[in-house]
């Protein structure tokens, strides 16, 4: 770019995406789900692990929510290609919320665990059918142009949720678990309900008939996009390994001898770093190079994993929160941002459903391996050797993807060119 480029270019805005009505409507729902979504986990972890003293228990939370995702996320992709992305992700946040009614139920009756996994399975299968659908609403809610900076700002709310979420579900669970999955309840219901008010610029819909070829096709895409591959499955792997969020009731009772509002606290710090990130990416010009940025995001997250894994002062504890909640923000925006630029519209839900997949693969068997391997080896070992192993996946990636290395300014990705029989056939 030369200095007449630079002079015409128009000032960075970081409140672009902010500025369509459409998308703001979107956001305040989304941070209210968000909201709670988070006072429910933190009454499920604080909850079963009160009555059970167990790790393991709340591995399997994380297993029995990450098997409907594994199974459904994809066929949910393609349904999304297909049918109206609002009715699907409507439909979907109602069902959670009459999940989360079951929830109440189970704690005021103080119903058995194994009851607790069947309805959380259930809302994992609404979330799972809901998730493709919208992430790919996003982009009939801004201009392409404005993509990046919708990203960072869905990443900010979430992480603002994220923050007040846990700090309040610890003083409510103090109080009454019962209230928190009650709240959460009205939380996604009225998320459904602001959807239904949500204008929406046109979606190509998918033309192509149902078959193995098209409902695998979001697949086939992520497989030759070097640079979503590349960090999706950088992100699969490291907070696979690295993810200490379903042990923290562990280490909030056992280690740091903390109460639920302390667990609260710890629960909100990886989001206060997360947010303060956000804040600062879109008010910020975008990276020169988000892809080397990511890189070095990753394995400052495993370090400061590492370092919480041998913490045994809550402060400490915090602070390592702090940084693996920042230092994994710069990851979701440049995943996310890839995923919806490099993807053409009629492929969005296809593909976002993949990278649903890595996400619930991440997160919630994440925790599965983390109860386990606490179960077998302790807490701090869990955690130690997952921080180390996210610093390897950083080190394994940047060598078999260079291409991640030569990611440049997010705003100026382009869409790579498919070679003609490579692109999908659609009907005429």
């Amino acid at each position: 770019m030369n200095e007449t480029d630079t002079a015409l270019a128009p000032p960075h805005d970081p409140y672009a995406a902010l500025r369509q009505p459409g998308y703001r409507r979107y956001l305040w729902g989304w941070i209210v789900a968000q909201l709670g979504q988070q006072i429910q986990s933190v009454a499920v972890g604080w909850q079963l692990f009160d009555r059970t003293g167990d790790a393991l228990v709340l591995g399997w939370v994380g297993l029995v929510q990450a098997l409907p995702v594994i199974v459904l996320a994809i066929p949910a992709g393609q349904l999304s290609d297909k049918r109206s992305r609002r009715t699907i992700l409507m439909v979907t946040m109602v069902a959670a919320a009459l999940c989360s009614l079951g929830l109440a139920l189970l704690s005021w009756r103080t119903g058995p665990v194994w009851a607790y996994y069947a309805v959380l399975a259930a809302g994992a299968t609404a979330n799972a059918i809901g998730w493709p659908a919208r992430a790919a609403l996003v982009p009939q809610l801004v201009p392409t142009a404005q993509l990046a900076n919708a990203v960072t700002w869905n990443s900010t709310t979430f992480q603002l949720a994220s923050i007040v979420g846990p700090g309040l579900g610890g003083l409510i669970v103090a109080y009454s678990a019962t209230t928190g999955y009650v709240l959460a309840a009205l939380c996604f219901g009225m998320f459904a309900g602001l959807l239904a008010f949500v204008t929406l610029r046109p979606a190509t819909r998918s033309r192509e008939p149902v078959s193995w070829e098209s409902l695998i096709a979001g697949v086939r895409f992520v497989h030759r996009q070097k640079a979503i591959l590349a960090t999706i499955t950088l992100d699969l792997v490291a907070v696979l390994l690295g993810g200490a969020t379903y042990l923290l009731p562990v280490f909030a009772k056992d280690i740091l001898h903390a109460g639920a509002t302390e667990f609260g606290w710890l629960r909100a710090a990886p989001s206060v770093g997360a947010l303060v990130m956000a804040m600062a990416m879109a008010h910020l010009p975008p990276a020169r190079y988000a892809g080397r940025a990511m890189l070095w995001a990753v394995a400052g997250f495993g370090v400061a994993t590492v370092v919480f894994g041998l913490s045994h002062n809550l402060w400490l504890s915090l602070a390592m929160l702090f940084l693996t909640g920042l230092f994994d923000n710069i990851s979701v925006v440049v995943r996310h941002t890839l995923v919806q630029v490099l993807t053409p519209d009629e492929m969005r839900g296809r593909v976002s459903a993949v990278n649903t997949v890595f996400i619930g693969a991440s997160n919630e068997l994440g925790g599965f391996e983390s109860g386990l391997t606490a179960r077998l080896f302790g807490p701090v070992l869990s955690v130690v050797g997952g921080g180390l192993g996210a610093l390897l996946a950083t080190a394994w990636t940047a060598w078999q993807w260079p291409q991640i290395r030569a990611i440049g300014a997010l705003h100026e990705v382009k869409p790579a060119q498919e070679p003609a029989g490579l692109r999908p056939r659609v009907p005429k």
